[in-house]
């Protein structure tokens, strides 16, 4: 993973929403984080991706990069959620690509993409985050 000194440890501890869910990041900058989770596990009764997964992957990546962004000192926490799904998956993995919108001093915003494995978007979605004082402060 690149910018991974960017990430606080604790992200991918195994007491976490992300490794239960089995989300994998394999890059986080401040304008942009990308990961893969299994379909397989996080599936609503009638074998479909859930929303809920997509939308906590959609979370975890655009979170990531807002924290990537906020730096040393300072923490980001989302404070509004939005996403839509234009499909679904049933096996396999999807692939989450949040990209910097905003990047300011107390707010930044990332657009995500959600894509299954032959590259068809499953679903966008919009995560803003309150960047606040909070590491080593």
């Amino acid at each position: 993973m690149t910018g991974d000194d960017a990430v606080p440890s604790t992200a991918f501890s195994a007491d976490t929403l992300m490794t239960r869910m089995g989300i994998e990041v394999t890059e986080v900058t401040a304008e942009r984080a990308v990961g893969t989770m299994p379909v397989a596990g996080n599936t609503q009764p009638y074998g479909f991706l859930h929303g809920g997964a997509s939308a906590a992957l959609a979370e975890t990546l655009g979170s990531l990069a807002a924290y990537a962004h906020a730096g040393p000192d300072r923490i980001a926490m989302g404070v509004d959620l939005n996403i839509t799904h234009h499909r679904s998956a049933r096996d396999g993995n999807v692939t989450g690509t949040a990209a910097a919108l905003h990047r300011g001093a107390s707010v930044a915003t990332y657009g995500i993409t959600i894509t299954d494995e032959s590259g068809k978007i499953l679903a966008t979605a919009r995560l803003t985050c309150a960047i606040r004082p909070g590491r080593g402060t």
